[in-house]
């Protein structure tokens, strides 16, 4: 971001005084008892959990866009300047351990934001050092504030720098460790419905889904499919805890609101993080395309015009825009579907006091949101992307997060994400393995050959370095002066 802009400049620092404000609130009401956690056992341990969830949320989304950017590098450039990333890139690059990863790691982002909401949101009727009804209704029930902080401090900082400086920002054990929960929880299976629905979306499409390991044996075929069973009936039993908790009102919902409003809102929320999930998918997939290629009915003309309107921002604009109305939408999911039983109460399904705890600490809809509201809407895309864009509600939410990202809510990751990269010492990747063109013409050329797409895989996207308008980047390629001068610059921020 140019900060010599002045609107820019202004974005940037309203946004950072509402992030500052927000965090001053939210750590209020962890000290005043006023969140589930901080309520429930003590302050400290809420305190602990938030900052704990926020930093490991900063590597969990830095890492994907470092390992996947990193996917088609050759890995031989960096082994010695960059050994620990070395190591991460030599694991996902391994078969299909890429789409391992995305997978497991999907799952990891939900508890990291689930896990933020239920340290620092605020319990119902939570009132803070006399602030005026207006204030806490904008920053505390609308959940503004918690917003701001996981945007700014968890997500768009981390990904702005890992876009452009993959290999340091991976290269620690930090990011080693990550990877390796991540490969973990999609090994132990718990996600493993997800690829009943891979092979369903690939029926679908008509096309075979294709894999860089050989074709399971039988042991290894009965290991896969029991564990895609024992998933599918975990998410079975997730549904009804959850549903037996919004017909019987013992969830975090707020009071006033009825069971059946409270279901609706549920898969509501749900279809729109759904619909989020999926376009993005889409956008990234007709991007490369001719106009004349991009659909022809009416909203999919409209859609396309919208976002690659002039130089192409607006793709980026969606992106951040959509950040925030994802979030939003997984603090709504959160707080609808965290169980919360009285003391009088009695446990739902009768189950013994143990189980309820675990189902009280809401990885139950943590699961729901991973399987039904984001990966199965993001390998439906992956597969039908004119469907996505065909759909008039595609247009709206389109152009509500593009309002989002004008309100310049997120300018303060920018911010952010200057002062890290500062302290971090964080240089280009061209630094240190060059260019695409330059690891071309020393026969060390980038090799997309074991990255799977298309239908039935986990989207890889593209980082904040593809963003740039078609102008601009068809001018670097022309005039390598041009390339360099932008990379100088960047280095500045």
């Amino acid at each position: 971001m140019d900060f010599s802009n002045p609107l820019n400049a202004f974005k940037s620092t309203y946004s950072m005084l509402l992030l500052i404000f927000s965090i001053v609130i939210i750590m209020g009401l962890i000290a005043t008892s006023q969140t589930n956690i901080s309520a429930d056992s003590h302050p400290a341990l809420a305190y602990v959990m938030i900052w704990v969830a926020i930093g490991w949320l900063t590597m969990v989304e830095g890492g994907q866009a470092s390992l996947v950017g990193l996917a088609p590098v050759n890995a031989e450039l960096y082994r010695d300047s960059h050994p620990i990333a070395y190591k991460c890139t030599k694991i996902t690059n391994k078969g299909d351990n890429l789409d391992r990863y995305l997978l497991g790691r999907q799952f990891m982002v939900v508890i990291c934001v689930f896990t933020v909401n239920m340290s620092g949101g605020p319990i119902a009727g939570a009132a803070l050092w006399g602030f005026p009804s207006w204030v806490s209704n904008i920053f505390l029930q609308s959940g503004l504030a918690m917003i701001l902080f996981t945007c700014n401090v968890g997500q768009l900082n981390t990904q702005v720098n890992a876009s452009h400086c993959m290999l340091d920002y991976i290269d620690t054990y930090f990011g080693l460790f990550t990877l390796w929960v991540a490969m973990g929880i999609e090994f132990s299976g718990l996600l493993h419905s997800s690829y009943l629905v891979q092979m369903l979306v690939a029926a679908l499409a008509g096309k075979k889904i294709e894999s860089n390991e050989d074709p399971r044996s039988i042991g290894g075929s009965i290991f896969f499919y029991g564990r895609c069973i024992v998933s599918l009936a975990i998410l079975v039993g997730c549904f009804a805890v959850t549903l037996e908790a919004l017909f019987k009102d013992q969830t975090t919902m707020w009071d006033g609101i009825p069971a059946w409003a409270t279901v609706l809102v549920f898969f509501l929320l749900m279809a729109v993080v759904g619909m989020l999930e999926g376009m993005q998918i889409a956008f990234f997939a007709v991007s490369k395309l001719p106009v004349s290629e991009r659909g022809d009915s009416v909203w999919a003309l409209k859609t396309t015009e919208l976002l690659f309107r002039g130089e192409g921002n607006n793709l980026p604009g969606f992106m951040i825009g959509r950040q925030l109305c994802v979030v939003s939408c997984m603090f709504f999911v959160a707080r609808v579907t965290s169980v919360d039983i009285g003391f009088e109460e009695e446990n739902i399904f009768g189950v013994p006091d143990g189980l309820q705890e675990f189902f009280n600490t809401g990885l139950l809809g943590a699961l729901i949101t991973t399987i039904c509201a984001s990966i199965s809407w993001q390998l439906v895309a992956s597969a039908f992307p004119y469907a996505f864009l065909s759909n008039p509600i595609t247009y709206f939410l389109l152009r509500l997060c593009l309002l989002l990202e004008a309100t310049g809510l997120c300018g303060a990751a920018w911010v952010i994400a200057a002062i890290h990269k500062k302290f971090a010492g964080f240089q280009r990747d061209e630094v240190y393995i060059g260019t695409g063109e330059e690891r071309a013409k020393g026969e060390m050329g980038d090799d997309t050959a074991h990255v799977p797409v298309g239908p039935g895989h986990m989207a890889k996207l593209p980082g904040f370095a593809d963003n740039a308008p078609r102008t601009l980047k068809k001018l670097m390629k022309k005039d390598p002066n041009v390339a360099d001068y932008i990379t100088s610059q960047m280095d500045k921020v």
